[in-house]
């Protein structure tokens, strides 16, 4: 079997040292041939960093490593282009720190073109320099790749005049770009995130995204395809049905695709289901986001939002929802048309490792419960496992009254009435069951429909005295659909008191 390219994102590498690889030459001529200008937006450890340099080594010429590939007829291997290859890796924190990760970044690519740049303190005019100076050297149109464009503004969200520091510089290191079109053959810049069109990309507008172009859905990722033949010799004796329920399900509006970190590492570890992607960098910023906002988490279960919101963000207007979905902790579940005209997505969490890794770390956020939430998860799981109701009233009340006081103290979200509903949520979320919203966007109170074997669950939340809670389950009638599946159906009411920080009523009947 071939070797496993983790951790390694350099196409000749792979291909030279014989590493296992999935063929995504021929989307990526197919690209060439079809524009000028592109944008890519894919999750962290997605593979981004491998497709640009699948493109250098492709403009570059270098033949030897396309053989037995699809590009390699179809490329025109007598022309080498000059490839102008900015990279983002390192954090930088400050004004100081990012112009210079700049300026090391293009005095490599000096290096590496033979150019010298006469204005070395100005970011932008040094790349216009390296940009008309390789196309007069090397007579032929300049190649520019952008990889990880964005990091020096997602590096520093969290201080936000620094972001708009970054956003300001890399700006105007893209306006050049724009500026130089006459001397380009081809600009490709890829990011997890993409910002407001008024913000960076105001001085780089003819950019088109494919981010959510069809064609292009799988170019970066592992379909499922791609593990049944590529990888088949790696995964013959794994359960496929469980890896595709633990790590398929990134919608980019085509076929459906893994995150390549997590299957590489789960052949890595002989089949071992673990958060292997959601481990290499926890989103603390997104839960600082839920504190400022007082998210309400269960509108998770059923989050329907535009297309322009999912299309870009303003860093000095951040909305939870575009970042959740750019950042990879939502997807695309589902694209409505609305009678007016326009589009409305359905999005949903992926998989299952991000259901339980995600919902975890927010039950650590809303509750501080470390060492008890184990305990708690596993009673949930068999209450519900078992259909023992009865038994749930108790745990749900250990679950709040160990909450600690500090953490109503500190946390401005436990304040507000849909505080109880998100901790029970979370909770629920993170036993990796099937959930489905019926109606939580109404804040307060939590109305979800859970699915275990054939058990189904439907609880209604109440809180200080908004109503009986059992009722209006039955007022809504959520049990008729599945009165004729042959499953066992608990309607479960309960009345949360948001003074004693505590249920005051629960109610359940088993139809």
């Amino acid at each position: 079997m071939k070797k496993l390219p983790i951790g390694i994102q350099t196409f000749s590498e792979i291909i030279e040292e014989q590493y296992t690889y999935i063929d995504k030459t021929g989307m990526v001529v197919d690209l060439i041939e079809n524009g000028k200008y592109y944008f890519l937006s894919r999750p962290r450890r997605f593979g981004k960093s491998l497709l640009v340099s699948t493109l250098q080594s492709l403009f570059e010429g270098r033949q030897e490593l396309f053989t037995g590939l699809a590009a390699h007829d179809r490329w025109d291997w007598s022309i080498q282009y000059p490839v102008i290859k900015l990279s983002f890796a390192g954090v930088a924190r400050n004004v100081t720190d990012m112009k210079q990760d700049i300026h090391n970044i293009l005095r490599r690519n000096e290096r590496n073109l033979g150019i010298s740049c006469e204005r070395v303190d100005d970011i932008g005019g040094c790349l216009q320099e390296l940009i008309e100076k390789s196309f007069h050297k090397y007579k032929q149109k300049v190649v520019i790749l952008v990889d990880e464009y964005d990091k020096l503004i997602l590096d520093n969200l969290d201080q936000l005049e620094m972001a708009k520091e970054a956003r300001e510089i890399l700006k105007d290191l893209y306006t050049t770009i724009k500026d130089s079109d006459e001397f380009i053959k081809f600009a490709f810049l890829t990011g997890v995130s993409k910002f407001a069109k008024v913000s960076i990309f105001s001085g780089l507008n003819n950019l088109e995204d494919i981010s959510l172009n069809k064609t292009f859905a799988t170019i970066c990722g592992y379909t499922h395809h791609d593990l049944q033949t590529v990888f088949a010799d790696h995964l013959q004796d794994a359960d496929m049905a469980k890896v595709q329920e633990w790590y398929n399900g990134y919608n980019f509006l085509g076929e459906p695709v893994y995150n390549p970190f997590d299957i590489l590492l789960f052949i890595k570890n002989s089949f071992q289901f673990n958060s292997y992607w959601f481990a290499t960098g926890t989103p603390t910023f997104l839960v600082k986001l839920i504190q400022q906002q007082n998210y309400y988490i269960p509108q998770l279960a059923d989050l329907r939002v535009n297309s322009s919101l999912i299309d870009s963000f303003d860093i000095q207007h951040l909305q939870l929802e575009p970042i959740l979905f750019q950042a990879g902790y939502l997807t695309i579940a589902q694209v409505m048309e609305k009678k007016r005209g326009g589009f409305e997505f359905l999005l949903k969490i992926p998989n299952k490792e991000v259901q339980l890794s995600f919902n975890d770390m927010v039950i650590d956020f809303l509750t501080d419960q470390r060492t008890e939430k184990g305990r708690f998860q596993d009673q949930l799981y068999d209450i519900l496992e078992h259909g023992q109701v009865d038994m749930l009233h108790d745990v749900l009340s250990t679950l709040f009254a160990s909450i600690p006081y500090n953490n109503y103290v500190k946390n401005t979200i436990s304040s507000y009435e849909g505080y109880f509903a998100s901790v029970i949520y979370a909770y629920l979320a993170s036993l990796g069951l099937d959930i489905t919203g019926e109606d939580v966007t109404s804040r307060g109170r939590i109305d979800l429909t859970i699915k275990l074997g054939n058990n189904v669950y439907i609880l209604e939340f109440k809180v200080d005295g908004s109503g009986n809670a059992l009722e209006q389950i039955k007022e809504k009638n959520y049990q008729q659909k599945y009165l004729d599946k042959k499953n066992t159906i608990y309607l479960i009411g309960i009345d949360f008191s948001s003074a004693e920080k505590n249920i005051t009523g629960f109610a359940w009947e088993q139809i």
